[in-house]
C-alpha cells in the first residue's frame, strides 16, 4: 500500500523548500511536527532520488540554483482559454505518469499528469526513462479517439512538433526530430515521446501520451543514460522555467491533438519534414528480427511511416518496428 503520511510529509517538505531560501533543520521539523532526524532522513532521500540541495551549516537547506518544483496554480493559471476543461494531477513522485493515467477508467479528454519524480519511468521498446527528481519535466496526457487505432498513424511524430513548439515559446534554440519519437539538440537526446495504446484497434480506444523533457542534467545523471543526451540548460544557456514550459506543453498538445483528430499525420507532414534529423543522410535501420539495413532516409510519407532507399529499393517503416541509427554514430 502506497504510504499516504509519507507522500504528505514530502508534499509539505517541499513546499517549505518551494522559496529557494535557506531553512534550518529545526524549523522544517517544526512545521512538519516531526524530528530534526526524520528531517535529514527525508532529505537525504530526496537526495538519493536526484533532487538537487544546497546545505550549509548554521542556515540549513535550500534546492539548488535554478532548480524549480512544479506548481499546478500556477501551471493552470498560466494557460490560454481551452476547448475543453483540463484535468490536472500533480505528484512529488510516482511510478510512471503514463501508468497513473493507464489506471484511471474514467478518462475522456483533457487529462494530464506531471510528477517530479519516476520510479520506474519507461520509454520506447521497454528503455527504463531515467527520472531523476526535480531535474526534468515528466507529463502524460490521455486522449480518446473515435476511429480506430489505424487513424492514429503518425500520431508520435506530430506529438514531437508540438514539444518543440512548446520548448521554442520558452526558449530559441534550434531542435530536430528523430522518427519516430526523439527530440535532438547538436546531435543528442534532449525529450522523447512515447504512445501507449489501449481499446478497440477497429473502434474507439484510448492514447497516453508520455513526454519526458531534459531541463537539467547533472554529470552523475547523464552518466546512467545509455545515449547521448542534452538538457535544456545546456541548449540554451540559462534556467528554463518549468511550469511556464508544462503551461505551454498542454496548450501545444491539446492544440495538435484537436488538429490531429479532424485532419491527421498530412496536415503536420511538411513541417515536421523541416525538422528531420536524418532525410538525406545515410542511416541504419534495426528490424524487429534485429537485423541492420543500411540505406538513405528519404524522410517520412503522409502516414508517417519511414522511407528508406536502398539497393533493394524503396523500403518504407511504420513506427514500432525499428530503431533509427546514423550511419555514423549511435544517435
Amino acid at each position: 500500500m502506497p504510504d499516504r503520511a509519507g507522500d504528505r510529509h514530502v508534499d509539505a517538505l517541499l513546499d517549505i523548500l518551494r522559496d529557494g531560501e535557506f531553512h534550518s533543520g529545526d524549523v522544517i521539523g517544526e512545521r512538519l511536527g516531526v524530528t530534526r532526524a526524520a528531517v535529514w532522513k527525508q532529505l537525504k532521500r530526496l537526495q538519493e532520488q536526484g533532487l538537487e540541495l544546497d546545505s550549509v551549516k548554521g542556515r540549513g537547506y535550500r534546492l539548488a540554483p535554478g532548480t524549480e518544483l512544479l506548481d499546478s496554480a500556477q501551471i493552470l493559471s498560466s494557460l490560454k482559454p481551452m476547448p475543453l476543461p483540463i484535468d490536472l494531477d500533480v505528484y512529488a513522485s510516482t511510478d510512471s505518469t503514463n501508468q497513473r493515467l493507464l489506471s484511471r477508467t474514467e478518462l475522456g479528454r483533457g487529462n494530464f499528469c506531471l510528477a517530479e519524480h519516476q520510479t520506474a519511468g519507461r520509454g520506447r521498446r521497454g528503455r527504463v526513462w531515467q527520472s531523476p527528481f526535480g531535474a526534468n519535466l515528466y507529463l502524460s496526457a490521455a486522449w480518446d479517439f473515435r476511429e480506430g487505432a489505424a487513424a492514429l498513424e503518425g500520431l508520435s511524430l506530430a506529438v514531437g512538433l508540438a514539444v518543440v513548439h512548446a520548448i521554442g515559446r520558452q526558449a530559441s534554440t534550434r531542435l530536430q526530430l528523430k522518427w519516430p519519437n526523439d527530440l535532438l539538440w547538436e546531435g543528442r537526446k534532449i525529450a522523447g515521446v512515447l504512445l501507449e495504446i489501449s481499446g478497440d484497434p477497429a473502434g474507439e480506444c484510448r492514447v497516453i501520451i508520455g513526454i519526458g523533457i531534459n531541463l537539467r542534467l547533472t554529470a552523475r545523471q547523464r552518466s546512467v543514460v545509455d545515449q547521448p543526451c542534452a538538457d535544456l540548460t545546456e541548449a540554451v544557456g540559462t534556467f528554463v522555467s518549468k511550469n511556464r514550459l508544462a503551461s505551454a506543453l498542454i496548450e501545444e498538445l491539446v492544440q495538435t491533438l484537436v488538429r490531429f483528430e479532424r485532419d491527421g499525420f498530412p496536415a503536420f507532414a511538411d513541417e515536421w519534414a523541416a525538422y528531420d534529423a536524418f532525410r538525406g543522410k545515410e542511416v541504419r535501420v534495426q528490424t524487429a528480427a534485429n537485423q541492420w539495413l543500411v540505406g538513405t532516409c528519404r524522410g517520412v510519407d503522409h502516414h508517417g511511416a519511414l522511407q528508406l532507399s536502398t539497393a533493394e529499393g524503396m523500403i518504407s517503416y511504420r513506427g514500432g518496428e525499428v530503431s533509427l541509427r546514423g550511419a555514423e554514430n549511435d544517435t
